[in-house]
Formats: structure tokens, C-alpha cells, sequence
């Protein structure tokens, strides 16, 4: 048996249970992990829901004030999936209590957020994780090492694309995600910030930027109870949607290559339609979420008519072995936070990051906020470290 990880949960919507499951199964798929994930605490202001997570999984204790799970001598590492505007208040107190953190993207509404509770985690020793969860796809990881390596030559250009129709609906209900206070940015922070972070970990640093983005369905139904992700109203009285819809970014990165990014959450017709296309000066490697265990790839050195081919990743590329014994075989997008877990098990363990930090969040948010600067006043944008 290995050493007990007594663990605690923030906030229990969609991605709360998320974090509960991937803790659950994180010994199923990575039996040699130094540490066993133990769920202590499940914390939400809806009592019923604290209720509805203790039943569904084991947790211990159930508690409807955040605080009380700091207070806590036995808890030693915390998972942050609270809204927007809470990050940068829980995650730094999570720090400042000597607790190990597990935080959602964009963690917090601007970069000043991000930047906080980054420095709360190096004043601390703690150590983080945050929800990139792309980055642990296998097949990115092996798109990495391909670019990394050479494989199609100098980066040249790149394309970035996160396009979903959770928001399409008019009636979609005016949640915290649609309001500035609450949500901060609207697809900048929750899907753009996914295309940062793949930017970052695929090409390096984005050296400057210039932006556009339109809200698309400025007025909302208000909800009359908790509004989960893809919920639906009717009849409630309307109020105005604060963030964009839709953004379009055309960045330079430090190493000379042009990236385009868009991302929008009003997108009739795209379910999760996220995906990257990076060309070089020899080749090219792409990826598409909803064909997650394949890769589009080109290389070689004919330049003209050279062949694409679809590439198949297996054991060997990634975590993918821990979840599949052979290539061809899907994995989910739940298994990806269970990868997430894992490296923040290990990190703890060693003591060493492993994965995605809140470092890497402020290196993204940082660049979010540069686009929500441009596209405010039509510039480019220098994007500072």
C-alpha cells in the first residue's frame, strides 16, 4: 500500500466531479503512483450538491464554507474549481494554509490574479497544478517532440482553433461566465486560455499580438437557481452579457513564427471542435480533440506534393499506455484530468513540478490579457513576461 493523500474539493459542478472522479481513478490507471488520493472534504455553498458528492463519492465530510476545509490539520492538498472570481482568493489562501493546489484555468479574471497566487504557491513550497488538460493529450505530446526535433523544419506558421456552442442558445442562461465581476473575460478565459497554454507548450513564447472580439448574444434569461455549464432558461427576466463571445487573435512568437488563434463559445453547429495545425519549413503536424489518438502529419523533404498521413499514437507516446493497450483505441476527455491528477500526485511526491503550474497560467494569462488590450484599442500589443 502506498501513503494516503488526503485530499479536498472546492467547488462541486461539472468540474468539481470531474476532479473527484480523476482522484478515484488515478490508482486504477497509475498503480505505482507514490501516493493515494483520499477524498476528506467536498465544499460548494449549494448543500445540497456537498450532499449529492460525499453519496456519489466517499468523501468524508461535506461543508457549505470553503474556509473550514483550511482549517482542516488533515487535508493536504486542495482542488480549486470554484468560479473565476473566487480563484485568486481560495488559491492563495490554499498556499498561505501549506496546502498543495489543484486549480481550474484561467485561474482568476486578469494576469495580476494568475500572477498571485503563482507567487503565494513559491512562498509557500507547495506545489500546483492547473487545468491545461490538452497539453496531456498523447498525441500533443507527441506533435511536441515532433516540432521539438526538427521534423518539419523551422515553425513558420501555426493555427489555433477552440470553437464550441455551449453559449449558441439565446435562452442559454446568464451564469457567472457571462458576467465581468464573476467570469472575468468570457471565451478569452475559458476557451482561449486552453489555446494559450497549447501555443506556449507547442512553439514557446508569443513576443506580441493583435486582437479582435464581438459579444454575439448580448442579452441573456437570468437563472433562477445554480446554472450549471450548458444550461438552458426560458421565461426569466433578461440582463446583459458582459464578456466577448468570440475572439480572433493573430500573434509572433519570439522565434519569428505567425499563430493564429479563435475561439468562440456561440458557434452553432461545433460540439468541442478544438484542434491545432503547425506548419514548418519542411512538413507539417496537426491535431483535432474530436480524433484525439491520431495525428495529421507530413514530412519528409520533396516540398511539393508531399503526402499527408494519419498517424495512429499507442503506447509509448504520453500517458497513453496507462489507459489503452494498443493504438486506434479513443481515450476521453475525463482521462486527461486523470493524467492531471497523476502528475500533481507525483509532483507532491517528489517535490518536483510535473505538468502544467500556476507559472504556466501566468505566463497564459499574461498573453490573455494582451489580447483583451488589443482587442479594446485595435493594436498590436507587446506581450511582457
Amino acid at each position: 500500500m502506498t501513503e494516503a493523500l488526503r485530499v479536498a474539493v472546492v467547488g462541486y459542478g461539472w468540474m468539481g466531479e470531474i476532479h473527484s472522479r480523476a482522484y478515484a481513478r488515478l490508482r486504477h490507471h497509475y498503480p505505482d503512483a507514490p501516493l493515494t488520493p483520499q477524498l476528506a472534504v467536498v465544499s460548494d455553498v449549494d448543500g445540497a450538491r456537498c450532499a449529492e458528492a460525499a453519496a456519489k463519492y466517499g468523501f468524508e465530510r461535506a461543508t457549505t464554507q470553503w474556509r473550514d476545509v483550511l482549517a482542516d490539520p488533515g487535508v493536504e492538498a486542495v482542488s480549486v474549481t470554484a468560479p473565476n472570481s473566487l480563484h485568486r482568493e481560495i488559491g492563495v489562501a490554499v498556499a498561505e494554509a501549506g496546502k498543495h493546489l489543484w486549480i481550474e484555468k484561467p485561474v482568476g479574471l486578469t494576469a495580476d490574479d494568475a500572477h498571485a497566487v503563482a507567487a503565494a504557491v513559491e512562498k509557500a513550497g507547495v506545489q500546483s497544478a492547473v487545468g491545461f488538460n490538452y497539453r496531456n493529450v498523447p498525441a500533443v505530446a507527441a506533435a511536441q517532440a515532433m516540432i521539438a526535433g526538427g521534423e518539419i523544419g523551422t515553425v513558420t506558421h501555426a493555427r489555433v482553433w477552440l470553437f464550441s456552442d455551449y453559449a449558441a442558445h439565446p435562452l442559454g442562461a446568464l451564469s457567472w461566465r457571462f458576467e465581468r465581476d464573476l467570469g472575468g473575460s468570457g471565451v478569452i478565459g475559458d476557451l482561449a486560455s486552453h489555446g494559450a497554454d497549447l501555443v506556449h507548450f507547442l512553439l514557446g513564447r508569443v513576443h506580441r499580438v493583435v486582437a479582435d472580439s464581438a459579444v454575439l448574444i448580448p442579452q441573456r434569461p437570468k437563472p433562477t437557481g445554480a446554472a450549471e455549464h450548458f444550461a438552458v432558461a426560458s421565461g426569466g427576466e433578461l440582463g446583459p452579457v458582459e464578456n466577448e463571445d468570440f475572439v480572433s487573435a493573430l500573434m509572433q512568437t519570439s522565434s519569428g513564427a505567425r499563430v493564429t488563434l479563435e475561439a468562440s463559445r456561440v458557434s452553432v453547429g461545433d460540439q468541442c471542435n478544438y484542434g491545432v495545425e503547425v506548419r514548418g519549413t519542411t512538413g507539417s503536424v496537426a491535431w483535432n480533440f474530436r480524433r484525439m489518438g491520431e495525428l495529421a502529419v507530413c514530412t519528409g523533404r520533396d516540398y511539393l506534393n508531399q503526402p499527408m498521413r494519419t498517424v495512429f499514437v499507442g503506447p509509448g507516446h504520453g500517458d497513453y499506455g496507462r489507459f489503452q493497450p494498443g493504438a486506434g483505441i479513443a481515450m476521453s476527455y475525463d482521462d486527461l484530468k486523470v493524467v492531471e491528477a497523476a502528475r500533481f500526485v507525483q509532483s507532491i511526491a517528489t517535490g518536483t513540478p510535473a505538468g502544467a503550474t500556476v507559472a504556466d497560467a501566468a505566463r497564459s494569462a499574461q498573453l490573455l490579457d494582451a489580447i483583451e488590450t488589443s482587442a479594446r484599442t485595435g493594436a498590436w500589443v507587446d506581450v511582457d513576461e
